[in-house]
């Protein structure tokens, strides 16, 4: 039994160990930068470790434990921002007037999905004033093209290779484009639309996550450039969509500091939307960003559609005019 245990222990914490350190390198490998997905999960199965380390109770598992508490808090700070406990980055407005109000709607439809009727549902009932889709290919397009032909705007740009997207928008719009940030072909959706309260840009964006075969160098340029690409000092800038990277990766804070956004997240809770069909392996990957001049109403996740992600829908206020 304690040779049993013994053995647990030590893989644990190898296992622990080595996914905390391992992205301190700062490679941008896939089998390093995936680790920045399950911190949560990381510092559960420290948790454990520690325990079974002190029942071991030779001198071996209390340095060790001691090691592994320290990877611990290593962990819990990159994820208390993102717990209730912490201040609320962007304050919930109650001020705002229901005539001032814009809704998003962020979809990944997931690709293979087939059961169209539950996301045609979804979208005649919230009638978001924008829409961004991805994973789109034509057999979606087509699907949902009673639902998109509501829209006075609609950008398309289908693709049978898992980044398909559609964004449409009833709102009056001064230009609405997908645009290339790198070349990989993973389009993102950019526009310069008018609210109730003012103009603000839009920024849907998807770019490919750390798989085998996909290092994170690319994702990491595209979301640096979508911080950049449209100008906060003329006007507020959403950025909404499938980041493919989790709200505490070093990545987004990265953005977050380029673009001067704000997490509705922080202070909120995780509010995992990928992976719906694991009760488990949820992280936060489907995002939203807001820079100064854009008031949050809600934040929250939709009913699962048979996809992999939750959709995530918003309802915003500008209140900063051009």
């Amino acid at each position: 039994m304690t040779l049993a245990i013994s053995i647990i222990f030590w893989i644990l914490t190898a296992g622990v160990l080595f996914t905390t350190l391992a992205p301190l390198s700062g490679s941008v490998q896939w089998w390093v930068r995936c680790w920045d997905f399950p911190r949560v999960h990381i510092a559960v199965i420290g948790m454990i470790a520690v325990g079974l380390g002190f029942w071991l109770a030779n001198f071996a598992s209390i340095v060790a434990g001691c090691a592994l508490l320290g990877c611990i808090l290593y962990q819990a700070s990159w994820i208390y921002p993102y717990t209730p406990l912490a201040t609320k980055e962007v304050a919930a407005s109650v001020t705002s007037a229901a005539s001032s109000r814009v809704s998003l709607l962020s979809v990944n439809v997931l690709m293979e999905n087939e059961d169209h009727a539950r996301l045609q549902t979804l979208i005649d009932r919230e009638d978001p004033d924008v829409l961004l889709l991805m994973e789109v290919n034509d057999r979606w397009e087509a699907a949902l093209e009673d639902q998109l032909k509501r829209y006075d705007t609609v950008v398309r740009h289908p693709l049978p290779n898992h980044y398909g997207m559609i964004f449409a928008t009833r709102l009056p719009t001064k230009s609405a484009k997908m645009v290339f940030l790198s070349d990989d072909n993973t389009p993102t959706a950019f526009a310069e639309l008018e609210a109730p309260g003012g103009w603000f840009y839009f920024v849907g964006l998807h770019p490919k996550p750390p798989i085998p075969g996909t290092d994170t160098d690319v994702r990491d340029e595209q979301i640096r450039k979508t911080a950049t690409l449209a100008d906060r000092t003329v006007l507020p800038v959403v950025a909404m969509g499938d980041f493919n990277d989790v709200a505490w990766s070093r990545t987004s804070r990265q953005f977050k500091d380029h673009g001067g956004f704000r997490d509705p997240r922080t202070g909120r809770g995780i509010l995992a939307s990928f992976n719906a069909k694991s009760r488990i392996m949820r992280f936060p990957i489907d995002q939203l960003f807001l820079t100064r001049g854009l008031e949050l109403v809600s934040f929250g996740r939709l009913e699962d559609i048979g996809s992999d992600h939750f959709p995530m829908k918003t309802i915003l206020a500008v209140t900063a005019r051009k």
